[in-house]
């Protein structure tokens, strides 16, 4: 017979290997961070469900709702996964958050030795945390924050020299030689509210409905879908503001041609210019689902890891719904990781139509 001591551990671990926690223990859960911290009375430390100690026995092990409450009950707090401190991925975030604040606040971009020292990280890890938990760079970042800078700059300032000088370029050469990817036109041009951008547009009927095409002296800068015209206008009219929007000639019906080609046959790229207008994170989204071939699907997780920014999952799902570039950009072929249709902000019966006619394609020429 078991001596009553034994007997008394052998109920005490069999009851925390009934508990869910000691699951989540056991699998080192992050999710499971937060929730609850554990503790060991062997040892006397309490430790996050997440934490890569070596596993303790069950026996020994005691569940607390917070590190006050393992505190409280005489445990200290594990020296490797800090629990009475907030999670890694919030330590991370407030510490990229810290260096966003100081970029934005620095008249001249600091340098990435600049943000690493005043993060106490190296180089390296510095870039690789900031393009992590923001999905850029910190280049980048400085880049598009700068741009923006300049923009308030022009509306406020007598002069764009002073404009340019105001929001941080060191130069005004430098700035002119990127003032249309930053502006979507010249300086002057944007400070005049930017009426004399002309976009040009037509109509277009395709087996998916209406079509609205427009386009600017660059390229294609909009592909919509919709039930009529009217309604099509009234987004193109919001999506471009400030622009001189005037019907297109009999010469844009080439233009058009192209894009319903586009839509009635996927798999035969054409040569399409395109003005594409976005934010430094929502190009290279987009650039990525360009490299997705017709009759292939994506996830937004798998979009993400394409541009080195795992965690950004739902700034990648915003940048697709903020595509106004339909089928050319093809956010269609983006899809839930059980395989279901994801949102499509031109419907989801075009959208399962698209990925149809792109599958019976590719399974016709296999």
């Amino acid at each position: 017979m078991r001596k009553p001591a034994a007997q008394a551990k052998a109920a005490r671990a069999a009851a925390i290997e009934c508990d869910p926690r000691w699951k989540q223990v056991r699998a080192r859960d992050a999710a499971a961070d937060g929730a609850f911290v554990y503790s060991v009375k062997t040892t006397g430390v309490y430790c996050r469900p997440s934490c890569r100690a070596r596993p303790a026995r069950p026996e020994n092990v005691g569940f607390h709702a917070t590190a006050a409450a393992a505190e409280l009950a005489g445990f200290r707090a594990c020296k490797r996964c800090k629990p009475h401190l907030p999670a890694l991925p919030e330590r991370q975030a407030a510490q990229i958050a810290e260096l966003c604040r100081l970029i934005e606040g620095s008249d001249e971009t600091p340098t990435l030795a600049h943000l690493a020292s005043h993060a106490g990280l190296s180089r390296f890890h510095t870039h690789r945390l900031f393009k992590a938990v923001t999905g850029v760079t910190p280049k980048a970042y400085a880049a598009a924050h700068r741009s923006k800078r300049v923009r308030g700059q022009l509306v406020e300032r007598r002069t764009v020299t002073e404009a340019i000088y105001e929001a941080g370029y060191s130069s005004s050469a430098r700035f002119y030689e990127t003032s249309n990817a930053v502006l979507g036109m010249t300086p002057s041009t944007y400070r005049a509210g930017g009426v004399a951008q002309q976009i040009r547009f037509a109509f277009g009927e395709c087996s998916l409905g209406c079509l609205l095409v427009a386009a600017t002296e660059v390229g294609v800068c909009a592909i919509l879908f919709g039930e009529e015209p009217v309604a099509l206008a009234r987004e193109l009219e919001r999506r471009f503001p400030r622009a001189q929007l005037s019907e297109a000639g009999r010469a844009f019906k080439q233009r058009l041609a192209q894009v319903v080609g586009l839509v009635e046959q996927p798999h035969l790229r054409t040569a399409l210019p395109l003005d594409i207008r976005g934010t430094a994170f929502q190009q290279r989204v987009w650039k990525a689902l360009s490299r997705v071939p017709a009759g292939k699907t994506t996830t937004y997780a798998q979009l993400a890891k394409a541009i080195d920014a795992p965690t950004a999952v739902r700034a990648v799902a915003q940048a697709c719904g903020a595509n106004a570039l339909a089928v050319a950009i093809p956010c269609h072929r983006v899809v839930r990781t059980d395989g279901g249709l994801a949102g499509y902000r031109w419907g989801i019966d075009r959208k399962r139509e698209l990925l149809a006619r792109e599958a019976r394609r590719t399974r016709g020429t296999a």
